[in-house]
């Protein structure tokens, strides 16, 4: 779902903060989203109008901070960090995008950015203790991938880089938000369900009416 599905495919969404407001309220409250595991907003640069009212309209697990190490990105990522920080939000960890540059055909991997960039990227989240999940690159792979609407992770061979990369940014989000945790914990409850059953197949589970709610 998008905000750009609001007007037309041509036209510039040239609203005041009320209408924005307004919007994101129809987006968060209206939409029928169904079972999710995961909602992920995709947020645009800045710590204005959009930022704030999502923060005081829904709980949020955490912001997760994505930026290139280029000098003025950085400082503006560094603004998100303080915002959220101020209104309450955990900050989940930061990831640098276009970390380098994967040629498609040597596969030669070369830094966009100085290394001066780099370090100053690193150090700086560094003193704010936000976390390093990962790099991405920046690859023509991905940019088709995202031009035909599919995400490089489905559209790509499991084990390539792009995949990887995007995989280990995933796995320490759900991490940090405890999704992986709670999705062992069920695994071992439905295990330890199934070990009862086999022992006393009359007996019910303790976790049986758990279970249902995790379901559902």
């Amino acid at each position: 779902m998008s905000m750009g599905y609001l007007v037309g495919e041509d036209a510039p969404v040239v609203w005041r903060g009320l209408m924005v407001m307004k919007a994101l309220q129809q987006l968060l409250h209206e939409v029928d989203w169904g079972g999710l595991d995961v909602l992920v907003l995709d947020l645009p640069p800045g710590t204005g109008d959009v930022q704030l009212t999502i923060t005081q309209q829904v709980v949020l697990d955490g912001a997760l901070i994505v930026s290139t190490p280029q000098d003025i990105a950085l400082k503006d990522a560094i603004k998100g960090v303080n915002m959220f920080r101020k209104v309450s939000v955990p900050l989940l960890g930061v990831v640098e995008n276009m970390a380098t540059f994967h040629c498609p055909h040597c596969a030669t991997e070369t830094p966009i950015f100085t290394s001066a960039s780099a370090q100053t990227f690193h150090s700086r989240f560094d003193e704010l203790g936000v976390p390093l999940l990962g790099q991405i690159p920046l690859h023509p792979r991905i940019c088709a991938d995202a031009d035909r609407g599919k995400p490089s992770v489905v559209a790509e061979e499991m084990d390539s880089p792009n995949v990887r990369a995007f995989e280990t940014v995933a796995a320490k989000v759900a991490a940090a938000v405890g999704l992986a945790r709670a999705e062992h914990s069920i695994s071992d409850k439905l295990q330890e369900s199934q070990d009862l059953n086999h022992l006393f197949p009359n007996l019910k589970s303790p976790h049986e009416d758990m279970l249902i709610q995790k379901e559902y």
